[in-house]
């Protein structure tokens, strides 16, 4: 399976010959661009990790962890007993929604990585029914977990926290791979009309990814942690970002304009803004009636 998710991933691993199950790499000038600048932002991510996670203190007070809360406070519920820590501090988002934003910012990543920016086209009806699973399969974890804060309350099963991870990541594949093809068909003049994703291989080859990435968050190793909780994060602004974007071509009637990247760079920028906008709203609401950063009032 890992080798079918290189097939997700031709820009970025350059030119690959599978032979024997080995990989022979030809490196293209595409990848020593891209793959240099996405290689010094995960090593300038991991080194500032490091340096945060060798003191409590720093943790704590970390500046970057503290945006990275306000962002997952105005969509998390931010139960801190069904979250992962660094050094007793939580991370932005709860276990499930880590899972399930991660899986956002690696469908996002991979895809952009792949050339396939500009491919308009949702998955096949096979593939989208097993996406579709993914989400019901988290909609019946999230139920019997939610059972959980009533007592009485039939429930099919204990909740785990890597249960929580599991079935959030698999959503987060589903909307990634919905909302990506979504954002270029709004965006792009010159498209190229074919799936996001096309098959059950690589669909395999995403969800092997995303299962690493699992085991990753599972080993609670501090720096990983540190990184993959900010990617959580930027995975809640890539979906906000995407609709504001969707949404403001769409109401202006500019959408399918664009024909170099220069061009997108205004309705993405307005779709940032509406997204910090949005959380900061959601964020001062929130606090104004709670009055706590953490958990909700009651449960």
């Amino acid at each position: 399976m890992l080798v079918e998710a290189t097939k997700l991933l031709p820009n970025l691993l350059g030119d690959c010959v599978i032979l024997n199950g080995l990989i022979a790499r030809t490196w293209t000038r595409p990848f020593s661009q891209r793959g240099l600048l996405l290689l010094i932002a995960i090593l300038a991510l991991a080194l500032i990790g490091f340096y945060t996670v060798t003191d409590a203190s720093r943790v704590e007070n970390n500046t970057v962890l503290g945006a990275a809360d306000y962002v997952g406070y105005a969509v998390c519920h931010r139960i801190t007993e069904r979250s992962f820590t660094i050094a007793g501090r939580q991370l932005p988002l709860c276990a499930r929604c880590t899972g399930m934003y991660l899986g956002v910012t690696l469908t996002f990543a991979v895809l952009a990585l792949a050339g396939r920016r500009r491919w308009i086209n949702l998955p096949p009806p096979r593939v989208l029914a097993v996406l579709i699973g993914f989400i019901l399969i988290m909609g019946v974890d999230g139920i019997n977990s939610y059972s959980h804060f009533f007592p009485n309350a039939p429930h099919l099963y204990e909740p785990q926290n890597w249960l929580r991870l599991l079935t959030g990541m698999g959503a987060g594949l589903a909307m990634g791979v919905i909302i990506f093809p979504a954002l270029a068909q709004t965006l792009w003049r010159d498209q190229t009309v074919r799936p996001s994703v096309g098959s059950y291989r690589e669909l395999a080859g995403l969800v092997t990814l995303a299962l690493i990435t699992v085991a990753l968050v599972l080993t609670e190793q501090p720096v990983l942690l540190y990184v993959l909780g900010l990617a959580s994060a930027l995975g809640v602004l890539i979906i906000l970002t995407a609709i504001g974007s969707i949404l403001l071509l769409i109401i202006t009637k500019r959408d399918a304009r664009a024909v170099q990247w220069r061009q997108v760079v205004l309705p993405l920028l307005v779709g940032l803004i509406f997204a910090v906008v949005q959380i900061g709203i959601v964020s001062f609401a929130r606090y104004s009636v709670t009055g706590t950063m953490t958990g909700l009032p009651g449960l």
